[in-house]
């Protein structure tokens, strides 16, 4: 079994960009963490980032892993950098439909 995060961030005018220059020192630490990276779709007319990360198992050890992940001192160095801009975001999990 594998749970699928899906996650949709609106940026605040003009961060986009760096968002993006970011985000693939964020994926190895993930990977890390027994994490998957689905996709990730960059919007850039409507400055809007949305990506989808999965972990083996169910809702309850994708969030289990997420917290070991949170605490994590490889993502504390990744988020040193963390460019900021995000005005909005939606996250929940989400299941293929045939």
């Amino acid at each position: 079994m594998e749970t699928v995060q899906l996650r949709r961030y609106v940026m605040e005018p003009g961060r986009l960009a760096d968002f993006l220059a970011w985000f693939p020192s964020l994926v190895p630490v993930r990977e890390q963490y027994g994490f998957r990276l689905v996709f990730g779709l960059a919007d850039e007319e409507r400055e809007v980032f949305t990506w989808a990360v999965a972990h083996d198992g169910d809702a309850e050890a994708f969030l289990a892993a997420e917290q070991v992940y949170n605490a994590a001192p490889e993502r504390a160095r990744v988020f040193e950098t963390f460019p900021d801009g995000i005005a909005d975001k939606t996250i929940g999990f989400a299941r293929p439909v045939p």
